[in-house]
């Protein structure tokens, strides 16, 4: 097996996003000015809307940090007509008569407090604000202003408030409602995530040991069957696995670190575009050597693993290779044509099974030293890119790259993502590839160690370790539910757990 360069780009590439997500529905804004009556926190709000008595779609705003908390359930929230504001920012009393409307208003010319205060005094039951661009904006307080407001205020972009005016304009009787449901406190798909982390690793490990295994059980072949000068000219070649030492460890985050701010600064459609063609080949040849070892592993295919032909370019490759190659190929290639549609996430995550498996599979921790300093590192660089890159670039950078923010993607595939199955806001939970193979990389090393001291289960590291990166991983999830959804760097929780159990367990042993 021979480790080509383009493969080594594709881990650093699938390294730089690491995080799990739920996505954030709630968001506590410290910056904003806050007092008394202009204390909520920023939430997005869904809108429905019912064009002639009939439900036609529904709209998601945001609400505003003045006026009443908005009502969670659905089924208290009041349907109420729509009527545009005369003049439309609302800016001075409106010429039309309003009996308890949902007023429709522009964005601008005066302060949001404003507008809220002239619909409340004109008879409003509620404003909707249409912002003038296609995002959202933050309704803050004027530090002068009235903030007893007692009808809710929401924003909604501006396509959506266009299609409403365009609506009422034509006389058509147009009705609203406001509510932001809570999400659960645990979403299921958050327990397959959790089950598909850490059954990776698990495969993962073992498989990396059994090779371990069977590499040193050659080896005692050789030492007993051949001579010492045979031996070291075998021993000069490739042994096909990429072994991290101290100094690789901390340029690997570094150079990990360059290229997440690269992705952040050319971050566009046609770079996704690129970061898609370099995970479909790393899925490829991951998912080509998963089929092939499993296969392998069956009798019928053991004639064609074991002969091989002479292609160009690539040397000896065999025929079972051959043969699972172009179902690879094309299992990649329709993932990456159809990614966008609804069901996409299934394809995705086995593409990224199989390359992480892969990965660690080939590259290996070889003691406990540079385990600790990989991870000691990543553990740095995960809390930096995800919570300290706001001071320098005024936003997280781990999140802004792995949601695909700028490039009209939903997200970057190097993540595996599962749809929230019973959450109002639907979306995904997704968990970045590095906080898999980073900290499985020490607890395949804990089984190969086991494995190699013929150390039983009950008596080796593997099932601490085992143990303590699903604990870590659990933690995470519960922080993350904790802060609403709101992104959390994974190694932050796992990296103490995994670390904290080899010190604890080397310690006790010493004892």
């Amino acid at each position: 097996m021979e480790i080509n360069i383009v493969f080594i780009v594709i881990l650093i590439v699938i390294l730089s996003a690491g995080f799990v997500s739920a996505g954030d529905i709630v968001h506590q804004d410290n910056v904003a000015p806050k007092r008394p009556g202009c204390a909520n926190n920023f939430v997005l709000v869904k809108v429905p809307i019912w064009i002639d008595g009939l439900e036609n779609t529904e709209y998601v705003g945001v609400g505003a940090r003045f006026g009443p908390t908005m009502e969670s359930k659905e089924k208290h929230a009041n349907h109420t007509r729509l009527a545009l504001a005369d003049p439309p920012d609302c800016c001075s009393k409106p010429r039309n008569q309003l009996t308890g409307e949902v007023i429709l208003v522009h964005r601008g010319n005066c302060s949001f407090t404003v507008k809220a205060n002239v619909a409340e005094e004109a008879g409003a039951s509620a404003i909707l604000i249409i912002n003038n661009q296609t995002e959202l904006f933050k309704m803050v307080c004027e530090s002068d202003a009235d903030v007893n407001i007692k009808i809710p205020a929401v924003m909604l972009p501006q396509d959506a408030g266009s299609n409403l005016e365009n609506y009422i304009n034509n006389n058509t009787r147009v009705s609203v409602a406001f509510y932001s449901p809570k999400r659960p406190a645990v979403d299921i798909a958050e327990v397959f995530l959790w089950l598909m982390a850490v059954g990776t690793i698990l495969l993962a490990s073992y498989w990396s040991a059994w090779t371990a295994k069977e590499v040193a059980i050659e080896q005692d072949k050789l030492l007993k069957d051949a001579s010492e000068e045979f031996l070291q000219v075998g021993s000069a070649g490739s042994s096909g696995f990429v072994d991290i030492n101290t100094m690789s460890a901390v340029l690997f985050v570094v150079f990990a670190s360059c290229f997440l701010v690269m992705l952040y600064k050319l971050m566009s459609f046609w770079f996704v575009e690129v970061l898609v063609v370099l995970f479909c080949i790393g899925g490829v040849e991951g998912l080509q050597m998963c089929l092939v070892a499993l296969l392998s592993s069956f009798r019928w295919f053991q004639r064609f693993a074991e002969s091989f032909i002479k292609v160009p370019f690539f040397g000896a490759v065999s025929h079972l290779t051959l043969a699972v190659c172009p179902f690879c190929i094309a299992f990649a290639v329709v993932w990456a044509v159809y990614r966008r549609i609804s069901f996409a996430w299934i394809g995705q995550d086995i593409l990224g099974i199989a390359l992480i498996i892969t990965v660690l599979q080939i590259v290996r921790v070889p003691n406990l030293k540079v385990g600790t300093v990989l991870l000691g590192c990543a553990f740095l660089y995960d809390i930096f890119w995800v919570f300290a890159s706001k001071w320098l670039f005024h936003e997280s950078v781990m999140i802004v790259v792995a949601r695909g923010d700028r490039s009209g993607e939903d997200g970057i595939p190097m993540l595996l993502k599962i749809p929230r199955m019973f959450d109002p806001w639907g979306g995904y939970s997704v968990i970045g590839f590095g906080d898999i193979i980073l900290p499985g990389l020490l607890v395949a090393f804990s089984l190969r160690y086991d494995w190699l001291a013929n150390m039983n289960l009950r008596a080796g590291y593997f099932v601490w370790a085992m143990t303590a990166y699903g604990l870590g991983l659990l933690v995470t999830y519960v922080a993350l539910n904790l802060m609403d959804g709101h992104g959390q760097p994974a190694l932050l929780y796992i990296v103490p757990f995994t670390l904290g159990k080899d010190l604890y367990y080397i310690g006790k042993k010493e004892r």
